[in-house]
Order: structure tokens, then C-alpha cells, then sequence
């Protein structure tokens, strides 16, 4: 399936020969075989940039999708989305961090079809003191379709964070209390549980070089899982309605681990 990608510089032109597995498709039984066959086969990887190859876009602007939508597969597995690039369009890149409109359509082509803005953050060149533009708050928007509808998540605000960093999530309880005359009431109580957000680096993953500053690694090592999870917490303790304590649990900090 063709998605689609827009680069800020354009590749060298040149003819394509058909590909000699389409040439040999009459040699499978079906289509089925034919993508089999080609599953197996190893994928060459993308051409690399030339220096000073000629830019799309004007110096100052990025090549970004002008509209995206979302094509739905039926896969072995399940139903799997599948974003599309409609085309590209050159625009401005801001030096600051900020929220960006980024258009996705849902169900193309079919009653159902809407475009919302998604939202995207700012990918600013300079990054100051190890922080990066990052999305820190998000609403949802509902999109109608033929079983009902579904929540799509929307991004509201960017800030500079660094790669692994909390967000604030509120989360309501009923809190009972009793007043200076003893009147039992019931309040609701806001609680920023918070969230962990981003991605961490494993680093270098090569241990022994073919020389100093040499490209070519002689030792690997083992890719060791890092993830950004809850470092700090806070505990918050009240009284239910159903007169129970109940204790929930804040994140404070958020850190790498491995």
C-alpha cells in the first residue's frame, strides 16, 4: 500500500525498470502466493540524500502533508489503521515551540467522511538544554460512524519538555466530610494524577569501534528496554461515599528506566 511521504529534498530522477517480481507474478497461483513471496524477500532500503541535492521547498519552509486520512485494513491479526498522505505542501517552520494544525480525515469516500484537526507540534531546529516540543495537553473530538461513533484524540498544547515528561491528567471523586456542626456532606474532589509521556534513549548502542571515530562497530550490545515511567508519587487519602478511605496515587516525576 502507497502512504505516501513528503521530503524536504528532492532525490535524483531516474527511470525505474519494471520490477522483475511483477514480471514473475504469472508464476504464482494466486495473488495471495505472490505477496507470500514477496514478504520473504529482504526490503532494500530508502536511496540516501545526495549533498546539495535541490530542496523542495524554499529555505525556511518544511515539506509536510497538507491532509491525511486514515484507511482502515483487514488484516490476520485485526483491523489495523493506516495513515495515508493525501500530498504535500510547503509551510513555514516556526522556531518556537507551538501547536499545529494537522488535518485527518476519517471514513473517505463513504457517508461518514470528516476531517478534523488533529493537531501537531512545532519541530523547532535548536533544542535548549536537552528539551524538545512536546504535545503536554489533549481533548477529543467524537467521529460518527456506521456503528456509531468514536473518540479521536486532538492535541491542544505544546511546551519544551525533555524526551520523558509528566502531564497533567484530572481524574473526579465524591469526597465525604462533615462540617464544623457535624453535618455529614459530599463534595467533588479534583485529583491530577498526571501521566508519563515520551520516549527514552538507549544510547550508544555500540561497545568497540573498528578504529577511533571509525563508522564500522565491531561490538554490539544488547538492546537494553528503556521506557519512560513514573519516578515520584504522591498519595492522596478522603473518604468515600460509600464511607470507605480510599487512597489514590499521584505521579509526581516521570523518568527513564531501563
Amino acid at each position: 500500500m502507497d502512504v505516501g511521504k513528503c521530503r524536504s529534498s528532492c532525490l535524483s530522477q531516474r527511470i525505474n525498470s519494471p520490477d522483475p517480481g511483477l514480471l514473475g507474478l504469472s508464476r504464482h497461483s494466486s495473488m495471495l502466493d505472490f505477496l507470500r513471496s514477496k514478504k520473504l524477500q529482504v526490503r532494500r532500503p530508502d536511496s540516501p540524500l545526495r549533498p546539495g541535492a535541490p530542496r523542495s521547498c524554499p529555505s525556511g519552509s518544511c515539506c509536510e502533508p497538507a491532509r491525511v486520512h486514515v484507511e482502515r485494513l483487514l488484516l490476520f491479526e485485526g483491523v489495523r489503521e493506516v495513515e495515508v498522505v493525501d500530498g504535500c505542501h510547503c509551510s513555514t517552520c516556526p522556531e518556537e515551540c507551538l501547536r499545529l494544525p494537522a488535518l485527518k480525515t476519517f471514513f473517505p469516500d463513504s457517508p461518514w467522511e470528516v476531517t478534523v484537526d488533529v493537531g501537531k507540534c512545532s519541530d523547532p531546529t535548536y533544542s535548549a538544554g536537552g528539551l524538545f516540543c512536546m504535545p503536554t495537553r489533549f481533548n477529543t473530538a467524537l467521529v460518527k460512524n456506521p456503528q456509531g461513533g468514536e473518540v479521536v484524540q486532538t492535541l491542544e498544547n505544546c511546551e519544551m519538555k525533555e524526551k520523558c515528561y509528566r502531564i497533567s491528567q484530572v481524574e473526579y471523586y465524591y469526597e465525604i466530610v462533615h462540617s464544623s456542626a457535624g453535618h455529614r456532606e459530599e463534595r467533588l474532589k479534583e485529583i491530577d494524577v498526571g501521566r508519563c509521556l515520551g520516549s527514552c534513549s538507549s544510547g550508544d548502542p555500540c561497545l568497540l569501534r573498528e578504529s577511533q571515530g571509525g563508522e564500522k562497530c565491531l561490538v554490539w550490545a544488547e538492546a537494553a528496554p528503556s521506557r519512560c515511567a513514573p519516578h515520584r508519587y504522591d498519595v492522596h487519602t478522603f473518604r468515600s461515599r460509600r464511607d470507605r478511605v480510599r487512597t489514590v496515587i499521584a505521579i509526581q516525576q516521570c523518568k527513564c528506566r531501563g
